[in-house]
This record gives C-alpha cells, structure tokens and sequence, in this order.
C-alpha cells in the first residue's frame, strides 16, 4: 500500500469530510429556507408575516409566544402580526384545550400554501390586467377590449388533485388551454 491509500483511511479524515458535508448540507438547508422566505414576504408583505407563516406550517397549533421563541421575533412584534394574519384569513386562532384551571392561551395554524396562494391570484391577475390595458385606461389608445374582457388568466391547479390539463378541461367543458378568452390568454 502507498502512503497515498493511507491517508484516505484515516477515520480522522473520514469525520472531517462528515463535517464538511453536514456543514453544507446545513447551509443548503438555510439558504433554500431563506429563498422561501423571501418568496413568502412578497406575497406576505414582510419578511416577519413569512417567517411567521413558515413557522406555524412547520408547527401548528403554536401560542403567541411559541411562536416569537421560534422565529426569534419579539412577542409584540409577533402578536401584532398575528392579529393581522387572523383578520386576512391567513392563519387560523382558536383556545388551547388545557385541563388545568387559568387562562387558556390562543394558538395559531397558517391555511395550506394552496389556499394562501388562491387568496392572491385575484388580485394579482387584476394587477396585471391593469397593466396590460394601461393604454386604455390613460385614454391614450383605442380601445380594444370590451369593458368585461381579461386578457390575464391566472389558473391554480392543486398537485395534489391528481389531474392533468386534459381531465380539467373535459370535467368543465374548456376545450384548450382551460381557461376562457381568446388567444391572448395567459395561462400561469
């Protein structure tokens, strides 16, 4: 054997190569979790409602306080989140069950990501609408449309339902690309 085939079994070596990768591999982690919470305040509208909101899909059912233990937050911080997750029916309230006497904390659960994202694309869709029919809005073109028109069609399919575009359009008589309108369409 060469010195070379000894130097790659030395278990020291092995452990620093575990090391190394579960470094990375904890980075990765990090930064993917990070990436979905930048993704999360756009739509949220701030990183302390997405990291909220990613706790609570982690751990539901979680007080005020489990929750700023959690994310790191400060509790009135959270609390005043909170109040307006619950008010925009992002996430749920309800009183936690105890047996013993004294005040039963609420505790909170964030809607699935399916429901979050259909309670966004209505007005994203309207946003973009907007932009696409600027010229008629400023008056400074013709008009193309019929009041009633929406060039922008957004559809949400679920992944967990199971089907593809050719079931939906025959379960709802769309013929295409399942949604309504003419070729200017955009189906996202």
């Amino acid at each position: 054997m060469s010195a070379d085939d000894n130097d790659h079994d030395d278990p020291e070596d092995t452990g620093d190569v575990r090391e190394r990768i579960e470094q990375e591999a904890d980075r990765a982690v990090e930064q993917f979790d990070e990436g979905i919470v930048d993704l999360l305040a756009w739509v949220l509208d701030t990183e302390t409602r997405a990291r909220i909101y990613v706790h609570l899909r982690q751990h539901p059912e979680s007080t005020s306080e489990e929750i700023a233990e959690g994310t790191g937050l400060y509790p009135s911080t959270v609390r005043e989140a909170l109040a307006a997750l619950t008010e925009e029916e992002v996430v749920t309230r309800q009183k936690r069950e105890s047996d013993g006497a004294g005040n039963n904390p609420y505790e909170y659960s964030a809607i699935p990501p399916s429901d979050l994202v259909n309670t966004i694309v209505g007005d994203i869709q309207s946003e973009l609408n907007t932009v696409f029919n600027l010229d008629d809005h400023i008056g400074g073109g013709e008009t193309t449309l019929e009041p009633d028109d929406e060039p922008v069609t957004i559809s949400v399919e679920d992944a967990d339902d199971g089907t593809n575009d050719a079931d939906a359009s025959e379960d709802t008589g769309d013929e295409g690309n399942g949604s309504e309108g003419g070729d200017d369409d955009a189906d996202v």
